[in-house]
């Protein structure tokens, strides 16, 4: 069976270095302000003020740096957990909570972002088709949707990255590894040696990558976001990261994961990774660390607080935004609820 080797730029590999000195922090900045956002969440979860809320704790590196990795006039199709990279391409912090509130008004103009994905999958079909209505209009742009490791379990997986690799679109599957999906582990998932070589199947690239090396993830992207521009089709891109929180707040991951899991994870963290690299080239200091962690806290505390002062939202509102006609028994519904 051939070997998938795991691209790691802090670990040596300079073949995929095109993230500058510069980028690096700003994508440090960003995973701060990320795990803050985490920090806050579920926080305000424990006290009742936001529903099941998805951490992000441990994949900062893979959801950051590579949304960092696109242009803003790309698509991006997220799964649940994904706040990091839709604030990172351009959705403010005050709609980023309001998502986690599951307040209407989640979404802003301009940002070329399909809402948060539930089910799983299936909106791996979604921008597939993205990709495709790209190519027939001559944008110069790609998709790119993010998932687990569990939605390659789904059907909609295999359709999607069949549909993409006969009609070699603009699409790019960035999967994040993070070893479980909720209580079930990759190895009772697939018998592949990894998740990059299911690529082979539909005829087209697969990549394996450090997922908490912020670097490694940022340069692949840029590869296949190029690639995908100039002709060269999709790109399945596995990021092996891991979980060190639970999968949603609802969940208890001491019942499944082996004891001592987590603790041989943390030396892998991406943040004090990127931190460690950054300040060894004498970009970060600790004191610029700890501006920064305070910054991202003040931020979210300032929009949590907006987003709590706005007026309470109307049960019409349930209504809307779903169909684009309404069909005629939710319109009986909205008459009733109006009557009552």
């Amino acid at each position: 069976m051939a070997t998938w080797p795991m691209i790691s730029v802090m670990g040596g590999d300079t073949s995929h270095v095109s993230c500058t000195d510069e980028e690096a922090l700003r994508i440090y900045q960003d995973m701060v302000v990320l795990r803050a956002f985490d920090e806050k969440t579920l926080t305000l979860q424990r006290q009742g003020r936001v529903g099941t809320f998805a951490p992000s704790l441990g994949q900062e590196a893979a959801e950051i740096a590579s949304a960092h990795a696109l242009e803003p006039m790309d698509w991006i199709a997220p799964s649940y957990r994904d706040h990091g990279a839709l604030y990172v391409h351009g959705l403010p912090l005050d709609q980023v909570i309001l998502f986690a509130m599951g307040r209407s008004g989640s979404y802003a103009a301009g940002v070329r972002a399909l809402p948060s994905s539930i089910p799983i999958a299936t909106h791996l079909l979604h921008a597939v088709g993205l990709a495709y209505a790209l190519r027939q209009r001559a944008e110069p742009q790609v998709a790119m949707a993010y998932f687990g490791d569990g939605a390659t379990s789904e059907g909609d997986f295999h359709e999607a990255l069949n549909f993409a690799g006969v009609w070699q679109v603009p699409v790019i599957f960035f999967c994040q590894n993070n070893g479980w999906a909720i209580s079930t582990a990759v190895s009772h998932q697939t018998h592949s040696e990894t998740l990059a070589q299911k690529a082979v199947a539909y005829g087209i690239e697969g990549i394996r990558v450090d997922g908490n090396d912020a670097l490694a993830v940022y340069g692949v992207v840029r590869e296949a976001r190029e690639r995908a521009t100039e002709g060269g089709g999709p790109t399945l891109i596995e990021a092996v990261t891991y979980r060190m929180g639970p999968h949603t707040t609802a969940d208890d991951p001491t019942r499944y994961r082996p004891s001592g899991e987590l603790e041989g994870h943390r030396a892998q963290d991406p943040l004090i990774r990127l931190g460690q690299y950054l300040a060894g080239r004498s970009i970060l200091s600790a004191e610029d660390q700890e501006r920064m962690a305070a910054d991202s806290r003040d931020r979210i505390n300032e929009a949590v607080a907006r987003v709590e002062a706005m007026d309470p939202v109307a049960v019409e509102e349930m209504f809307r935004h779903v169909y684009q006609v309404m069909p005629n028994r939710l319109a009986r519904e909205l008459r009733d609820w109006g009557a009552n």
